[in-house]
Parts: C-alpha cells; sequence; structure tokens
C-alpha cells in the first residue's frame, strides 16, 4: 500500500497565514517532516500521534542531506502513510521542491503542491508597500543572493538586476548583499536605490530595517545576525508615495 504525500506551503512564519487547505492537510497526516523556519507554532496543527521530523536547512548550521530528505519522503509514503512537507514560505520558491518530486515520481508515489504565502509578499505587506507600481515598478523579480557554496551565483542576469524600474526581492542575500551591490553599481543601479532590509517577517521577532543599498551594506558589515532575512530594492522599497 503507497501513501501519499503533500507539499504544503506554511508560510513566513505566523500561522494566521496558512491557508484552510494546508491547515487540513496537517490535521490528517500521519508524519510531517517539516523545515526549521516551519516548526514553533505552526505544528500545533498536526493532529496527536503524528510523527514530527526535523528536516530543515539553515545556513552555517548542521543540516539534513537533501538526499535524505527525499529518502525519508519515499520510506514513510511506502507505508502507507499521509505525509506532509511541510516548507517555509511558498514551497516552489528556492524550497527544492523539484528534487523532492523527482524522488516520489521515481518511487512511483503521489503527490500534491499546495501554494502559500511568501515572505516577499508578506514582507512588503509588514513594511506597507506595494511590490508594483503603475509606470515606475512595472516589474517583480525574485533570486537568490546564494549559491549551493553559500557564494554569489555566476551568471547572473545584471542588466535585469539592476532595472531601476524593477523591484528586485533577494533570498538568502544577507552575507552576500555586499557583493551583489558591487555587481549592481557597476551595471549602472546607484547606491542611493531604496532598499528595505525584512528580518523574521511575520513573527515576534520581526524588524524591518528601511535605507539604500549603500546604508544596508554597512549595516550588514558586521554579520548577517542568525534571523532569517531577504532584502527588497528598488522604487518602492524606501515607502510608497
Amino acid at each position: 500500500m503507497t501513501g501519499f504525500v503533500s507539499f504544503v506551503s506554511s508560510g513566513p512564519g505566523d500561522p494566521d497565514l496558512l491557508t484552510l487547505k494546508a491547515v487540513a492537510r496537517l490535521q490528517a497526516a500521519d508524519a510531517v517532516l517539516f523545515d526549521d523556519l516551519s516548526s514553533g507554532p505552526i505544528l500545533s496543527h498536526a493532529r496527536d500521534g503524528a510523527d514530527l521530523v526535523g528536516v530543515g536547512k539553515r545556513a552555517g548550521r548542521p543540516s539534513p542531506k537533501q538526499d535524505h530528505v527525499s529518502r525519508l519522503l519515499v520510506d514513510y509514503a511506502a507505508t502507507g502513510a499521509r505525509v506532509v512537507r511541510l516548507k517555509s514560505g511558498d514551497c516552489g520558491l528556492f524550497g527544492r521542491l523539484e528534487e523532492e518530486i523527482t524522488a516520489l515520481t521515481e518511487a512511483g508515489i503521489g503527490y500534491e503542491v499546495i501554494p502559500g504565502v511568501t515572505a516577499a509578499s508578506a514582507a512588503a505587506a509588514a513594511a506597507n508597500i506595494p511590490l508594483t507600481r503603475r509606470l515606475t515598478a512595472r516589474r517583480v523579480q525574485f533570486v537568490t543572493g546564494a549559491d549551493v557554496t553559500g557564494g554569489l551565483p555566476e551568471g547572473l542576469n545584471w542588466a535585469a538586476l539592476a532595472d531601476p524600474q524593477a523591484t528586485t526581492v533577494v533570498y538568502m542575500g544577507k552575507r552576500t548583499f555586499a557583493a551583489l551591490v558591487e555587481g549592481l553599481r557597476a551595471h549602472g543601479l546607484p547606491d542611493s536605490t531604496p532598499a528595505l532590509l525584512a528580518e523574521a517577517v511575520s513573527t515576534p521577532d520581526q524588524r524591518l530595517l528601511r535605507g539604500t543599498m549603500a546604508s544596508l551594506v554597512a549595516h550588514l558589515a558586521d554579520g548577517p545576525g542568525h534571523q532569517p532575512g531577504l532584502i527588497l530594492y528598488g522604487p518602492l522599497a524606501g515607502g510608497a508615495e
């Protein structure tokens, strides 16, 4: 008997931002494999007796290897269990969803993907700003600030990243933001471009820091800190008109 896997997006951290479908899947699950950022009060929706297994990855901390996480999903589902793979934010954004789907497909295990609120949307809402504006911010782009080594990815589309009429959201970019800004500067985007650092969005530890690209580089020079965060830059990051 083969089980079923629900990839559930937990949102940025506030349990009130879970979808109704996400809550229903948590309440019905026999096992929940959760990211580090999806723990805490969100797990209170899991039913009594469900296996709760932490499989999250955090920069600079010991973390399970991806093949181990994929193997756990297959092994639990092979017992006939209803499994929730609980991913932070929206599971389709920088969450290695495709690798886990591939493992399930190769094992002949069914699955579904349940979308959720990504941290970019939650950060903009917390800062009371839109992500787009007619004429001056007509495009939104989500990028990762770190590759598998933790460094700034190679082969970046600098013309797109330096577009002054785009809102750019950098996930996992606190450690590499100085290098990113150096490249943006070289491609014509001024240091005075508005920027917003959003940490621990939608949680009690939330912190928003508005400034410019240059001031955020200076702020992060002392280290990225331990809170998860993302950076928005572009015409709207300093606040709506």
